[in-house]
C-alpha cells in the first residue's frame, strides 16, 4: 500500500503573536512545560497526535516542543481525518514530549 499525501497549501493568516480567530482550538499562548533530558545519544521520535487541523495547530505544537531542552528539530505532517505525525529529533525525554503536546492542547496517541 502506498502512502498518499495531499498538500493543503496552508498559510498563516493570524495577527502577529498568534490567535487563530477561527475557533480551531490551537491553545496558543500556553506556557512551555518543564524540560527533561535523556543521557543517551540524539534520536528521532515519531509521535501520533490527535486534534491538529490547521497550520496554527502545527505552530502551537512546534513551539511547545521547541521550547524543551534537548529538542533539535520538529517536523509535523498534518493528516486530515487521522492523527498527525510529529517527528522530533534530539534528546528530550519522552514524558517531556508528551507533556509539551498536552500543554499545546492536543492528545498523543499511544
Amino acid at each position: 500500500m502506498t502512502e498518499q499525501r495531499i498538500d493543503l497549501g496552508l498559510t498563516s493568516t493570524s495577527p502577529a503573536g498568534g490567535g487563530c480567530g477561527d475557533g480551531c482550538g490551537c491553545g496558543h499562548g500556553a506556557a512551555a512545560s518543564a524540560p527533561a533530558v535523556r543521557a543517551d545519544a540524539a534520536t528521532t521520535d515519531v509521535i501520533r497526535v490527535e486534534g491538529m487541523t490547521c497550520a496554527h495547530c502545527v505552530r502551537a505544537v512546534t513551539e511547545e516542543l521547541n521550547a524543551l531542552d534537548g529538542v533539535e528539530v520538529v517536523d509535523v505532517e498534518l493528516r486530515v481525518g487521522d492523527a498527525s505525525l510529529v517527528r522530533i529529533a534530539g534528546t528530550a525525554d519522552d514524558d517531556a514530549l508528551t507533556a509539551a503536546i498536552d500543554e499545546a492542547g492536543y492528545t498523543r496517541v499511544r
